[in-house]
């Protein structure tokens, strides 16, 4: 669920949360760490099994929450969208209840949408693929 969360909109967060009618334990969640932003090293490798390298640094969001009842949650997204974090974090403390079943039916339509893009994606690439063969020569 948390990567689907990841990769969705902060709107389509805030229609998750709204669809659940989840906003009263929302705004009754407790800041554990409030939401605040700072940098991860993107690490990479030449021809995947090389040396590894530092590419370069991203923004990473981070949020804890405590729900009234005890649960907790919490988020890492890629940016600076603070709102996005934390309501990120009160879903995945929701997750850990009944209300599962509501949240995975309500971000039904995130999945769809994501699954569609990575489709897209995949018939691109495909349409760039060349296919190497040997060929032999009649000399002996």
């Amino acid at each position: 669920m948390m990567a689907l969360l990841a990769e969705a909109t902060k709107d389509e967060i805030c229609q998750i949360l709204s669809d659940i009618g989840a906003g009263a334990l929302a705004a009754a969640a407790v800041d554990l760490r409030r939401p605040e932003s700072g940098l991860v090293m993107l690490r990479g490798r030449a021809g995947g099994d090389g040396r590894a390298f530092n590419l370069g640094e991203a923004t990473v969001t981070r949020a804890a929450i405590r729900l009234p009842d005890g649960r907790t949650g919490f988020a890492y997204q890629l940016g600076r969208d603070s709102e996005k974090a934390r309501i990120s974090a009160i879903l995945d403390a929701l997750c850990q209840g009944d209300e599962h079943v509501a949240v995975e039916r309500a971000a039904r339509t995130v999945r769809q949408r994501v699954a569609a893009e990575a489709e897209t994606k995949a018939r691109r690439v495909a349409a760039t693929k060349v296919d190497f063969f040997t060929m032999v020569r009649g000399e002996d």
